[in-house]
């Protein structure tokens, strides 16, 4: 395997002329590449431990970032929305619970419903995305709609509910969410390179964001999402840095055992061969569990992540381009099956 992975990897990144970083590991190897441009105008390369934007890839570590304070018994998942956050919600039904709003089914409002709208930079017409700096800015989003379903009663993938999330934990901890996640989950990962940065204040090795135009023309993300991430998406990582969280997931050194069971749980099923955990999907062959995993769609990102719990593989795959992340995926995994090692 370690000498077929160089050269496939290297055959699936010309394929889909991937522009991102790749990194692949297991107990008994670790490989890492990288493609394309971090800057297109000046031509610099994206390299393995270039940063990325991960948009909703990042759902996990809220995820993980609530758990923890239900190991310090400071909430628990059945903890009703009302009894831990002060905020005014006029039509929420008040029995929405931690755990619906983990798992998208709380029924509450989205401000950017992915069923019904198709283009995220629509949402910055009536609201500039450089005013969106915390997470309680995006509450007016949100904060005042009706209620499209009962609590409990259908899983429907929700942003909104990730932000009240957020706003949970900074509650519960008087830190901003962004600070809170990089001192109790990157910190103790080994995640060296990664945070939440700001748009106008990227730092150095951060890859820009690519939007390619119909007519050949390209452009930065810069005005097609929040200037800032937050509890529903928008950390920038490296490959190696997401492989390093998934280790320590699930060698428990972020949550102890029963939680991280609990994490990757099926607690809601999606559709066939396909569920939901604590921000995390789960996919099912053969009535077991092929792969956890989380992906993340911006404008100018696109990005998947995975653990394959029966071969150990871990895979991140952060790219500054709108797709590419999930055929390179896909290959890999038709690559892993014909040589049976997933």
């Amino acid at each position: 395997m370690k000498e077929v992975l160089p050269i496939a990897i290297s055959k699936i990144t010309q394929k889909h002329n991937f522009s991102g970083s790749i990194a692949i590991t297991n107990s008994h190897e670790f490989l890492e590449t990288s493609s394309g441009y971090a800057n297109r105008v000046e031509e610099r390369l994206n390299k393995v431990n270039t940063r990325f934007g991960i948009a909703s890839g990042c759902k996990l570590f809220t995820a993980i970032g609530i758990a923890k304070l239900v190991e310090k018994k400071q909430l628990s998942f059945k903890t009703k929305l009302r009894d831990c956050l002060n905020v005014s919600f006029s039509h929420f039904h008040p029995s929405i619970t931690i755990h619906q709003l983990l798992t998208h089914t709380s029924g509450i409002p989205d401000y950017f419903d992915e069923a019904v709208m198709e283009d995220y930079e629509d949402l910055w017409k009536q609201t500039p995305m450089y005013l969106l700096r915390n997470l309680q800015d995006f509450l007016p989003l949100f904060q005042n709609g009706k209620m499209i379903a009962s609590p409990g009663e259908v899983f429907h993938y929700n942003n909104a509910g990730y932000i009240i999330l957020g706003l949970i934990i900074e509650q519960q901890t008087g830190m901003t969410f962004q600070r809170y996640v990089e001192e109790n989950i990157f910190k103790p990962a080994g995640m060296n390179d990664s945070g939440y940065f700001s748009l106008d204040r990227l730092p150095q090795n951060t890859a820009l964001g690519y939007i390619d135009e119909d007519d050949g023309s390209w452009r930065t993300n810069t005005y097609a999402i929040p200037v800032v991430g937050g509890s529903d998406g928008g950390a920038y990582v490296t490959a190696p840095d997401m492989v390093k969280l998934w280790e320590a997931l699930i060698d428990f050194q972020l949550l102890n055992e029963s939680l991280t069971k609990e994490l990757l749980t099926t607690h809601v099923d999606v559709k066939e061969g396909v569920d939901y955990g604590y921000g995390v999907w789960i996919n099912i062959r053969n009535s077991q569990v092929f792969k956890y995993h989380v992906m993340g769609y911006d404008p100018g990102v696109s990005f998947h992540s995975a653990y394959y719990p029966e071969s150990g593989y871990k895979i991140a795959i952060p790219s500054n381009h709108g797709d590419g992340a999930f055929d390179v995926m896909k290959d890999f995994e038709e690559m892993f099956h014909r040589l049976d090692t997933i």
